[in-house]
């Protein structure tokens, strides 16, 4: 695991719930949003810079509305692992 990126990934709480949010499957802001209870401006935000960490991938970069999103496997990684952790809190 690159201890950087999951540092990166903890310190933001909008970082937290859309990584763990995209466990459950490749989903687009608009969904994300609605699940996380996040304004979809905060979750396109978030999304870019997962995507500059590279933990998530967007499937659909031509649309320009649409876009799906999903984690990289080590998103996942990050993502399993935090999701790990906080069953221990």
């Amino acid at each position: 695991m690159d201890w950087e990126k999951y540092g990166q990934v903890i310190s933001s709480q909008y970082r937290q719930k859309v990584i763990l949010d995209l466990l459950s499957g490749p989903m687009n802001p608009k969904q994300i949003a609605t699940e996380t209870s996040l304004y979809l401006s905060h979750v396109s935000k978030t999304l870019k810079e997962l995507a500059a960490l590279d933990l998530v991938d967007c499937l659909t970069p031509a649309l320009r509305r649409g876009r799906i999103y999903r984690l990289t496997s080590e998103g996942e990684e990050i993502a399993r692992y935090l999701k790990i952790n906080m069953l221990k809190s």
